[in-house]
């Protein structure tokens, strides 16, 4: 059976959110119960990222499905245009307003094309994430939104050290996990990611460290709020993750990345999930233009389910 066709928000522009099942574009649905299990992490690696914080160099696309996702990145590079950016619930052309530290940042966009809104039904994705967002438990994962980071060649810019949780207690509890997929290699020199290990475990009573740079400009400042003993233990480990893998990190995890300083653009995709059951802390937007009110449940139109265990049975 087709899945239905997606809400228009006016006439000839779709709204993809409304459509909570793979409409086919990037990959075959799966459709029995030993397939889906084929996408399991195996034991050593969800303990080691309850150890480190992390995982790297996970395989989730093939080339050529990077090659076709980056054909629809084009818009978010202004190398083309699309009639329904104003459903994303950010985009900015250079978070960090300085031409000379250029990164290209949004977050909505699985609602304007078919190809981002099917990664976020990966099974590639969606299955290790059920294993890997609350420990020791196989959860059901809701989807919470997605990101752009796009660093232009020669003059791309940072992303500074952070935890992502330190910007999402609108929600809670804490039971997010965020997938980096590199759209092509990542090096040293074109800005790869970098995590802390071990620094999932940095909190502050129980609450993430507090947000030091907003717009991803300053990398060092959060040295400013880390202890002797972190500032000790911050050595990082460049993630070096080639075209068509994903890192997983826990949402409390530090992690940033430095500048392209090569002569190619570096592109990623990001998805950021939760475990069903997660409720809003807010009475205010949770994205742009999206409420639920503090206290209940976050599902809906905007946050739904992408993957349920029960469907390994």
């Amino acid at each position: 059976m087709a899945p239905p066709a997606p809400v228009e928000i006016r006439p000839g522009v779709p709204d993809y959110s409304s459509v909570h099942e793979p409409v086919g574009e990037l990959f075959e649905p799966i459709s029995n119960s030993v397939d889906w299990q084929k996408h399991l992490l195996s034991k050593d690696k969800v303990d080691q990222f309850w150890r480190d914080g992390f995982l790297l160099n996970v395989p989730l696309l093939n080339p050529d499905q990077c090659d076709r996702i980056l054909e629809d990145y084009k818009i978010f590079m202004g190398e083309t245009t699309h009639p329904g950016m104003d459903m994303m619930y950010e985009y900015h052309s250079n978070q960090s307003g300085d031409p000379n530290n250029v990164l290209i940042h949004g977050l909505g966009h699985w609602r304007l094309t078919k190809l981002f809104h099917d990664l976020v039904f990966l099974p590639q994705a969606v299955v290790p994430s059920s294993q890997l967002l609350v420990k020791d438990k196989t959860v059901p994962v809701r989807f919470w939104h997605d990101q752009l980071f796009a660093k232009p060649a020669h003059h791309g810019g940072c992303v500074a050290w952070h935890q992502d949780y330190s910007y999402w207690t609108r929600t809670q509890p804490m039971q997010h996990l965020t997938i980096h997929i590199a759209l092509e290699d990542q090096t040293e020199e074109n800005g790869t990611l970098y995590y802390i290990p071990g620094s999932h475990r940095w909190t502050r009573n129980g609450n993430p460290l507090p947000v030091t740079d907003i717009d991803f400009k300053d990398m060092e400042s959060i040295m400013t709020v880390l202890t002797e003993e972190e500032k000790k233990d911050f050595k990082p480990v460049p993630s070096m993750l080639k075209k068509g893998q994903a890192s997983f990190h826990h949402a409390m995890a530090v992690h940033g990345s430095y500048g392209n300083k090569s002569d190619q653009p570096r592109r990623a995709a990001v998805l950021n999930y939760f475990a069903d059951g997660t409720i809003s802390n807010t009475d205010d937007d949770l994205l742009k233009g999206i409420k639920i009110p503090k206290g209940q449940k976050m599902e809906g139109q905007f946050f739904p389910l992408v993957y349920d265990p029960k469907s390994m049975e």
